[in-house]
């Protein structure tokens, strides 16, 4: 009988499948362990999962061919990606190309772990009553989507492109409600360098789990949202107008654009 468990992770290299056993183990949260992603589909033949770590480089099939399989198959499980050649390219790639939902970089620590984990899973809920919401026709739904001319890097963050040239960044909706309450952002400064794919803010959670918010555009940093920074409740009420994070000058905005949804 095919049962739903809670996590399967994939990775070749054994030392990173017992660190997420022993991590996940200490709170309660069962995992299943897969050497590839051939094994991995296997696993999918026998059971559901809550969710799956998969990391990207493996020998038969690697991270983005797995995600594929995943589609041709039609298994709606989330997944977060996991390498060790964390480049920006990798992590822009598997939360828009691929469809992942979140992005982790090898070596994280306990705390990173379970925080991308439980964002995920929150995050996984949410989209879930959204569709529900939309197949019963119920207006009352989880979270809002990013407007109409919004660039967004999967579920995280978005850029606005202004008639001048520069652009506005902030947090998605889904991102501040799967973190669940945010009690404090810590932004870079004006002058500041951004990289498209790497952590431009910290958002501080109710709980006191720190999470990582990538940015959407490379650029440099014009403004601070000074009101964002001082009355963090701004952001969760209004995130896509009075709730952006910086004004920025793109470096390379036809590049970085190509790799964003609308």
């Amino acid at each position: 009988m095919n049962q739903l468990r809670d996590i399967l992770v994939i990775d070749d290299e054994s030392t990173i499948t017992q660190a997420v056993s022993k991590i996940c183990g200490a709170e309660g949260i069962e995992v299943t362990s897969a050497a590839s992603g051939i094994e991995a589909l296997q696993c999918l033949d026998q059971n559901s999962f809550r969710l799956a770590l998969c990391d990207i480089m493996m020998h038969d099939l690697d991270g983005f061919q797995f995600l594929e399989e995943l589609a041709r198959r039609g298994i709606p499980m989330p997944v977060i990606m996991m390498t060790g050649y964390s480049t920006l390219e990798n992590a822009v790639r598997s939360l828009t190309s691929t469809g992942a939902i979140d992005y982790i970089a090898k070596p994280f620590t306990a705390d990173e772990l379970l925080t991308v984990i439980g964002r995920s899973l929150r995050c996984s809920q949410l989209l879930d009553e959204a569709d529900s919401a939309s197949i019963s026709q119920n207006k009352l739904l989880s979270y809002v989507a990013c407007p109409k001319n919004y660039h967004c890097l999967g579920y995280i963050s978005w850029a606005l492109m202004e008639d001048v040239g520069t652009a506005k960044i902030g947090v998605t909706d889904l991102f501040l409600k799967a973190a669940e309450g945010i009690r404090e952002f810590e932004l870079s400064l004006p002058g500041e360098d951004l990289l498209q794919g790497a952590s431009c803010a910290v958002a501080t959670s109710s709980s006191g789990a720190m999470h990582s918010i990538m940015c959407p555009l490379s650029g440099r940093i014009l403004d601070v949202n000074a009101n964002a920074q001082s009355n963090p409740s701004l952001v969760e009420r209004d995130p896509y107008f009075r709730g952006w994070l910086y004004r920025i000058l793109p470096s390379n905005p036809a590049s970085d654009l190509r790799w964003l949804s609308s």
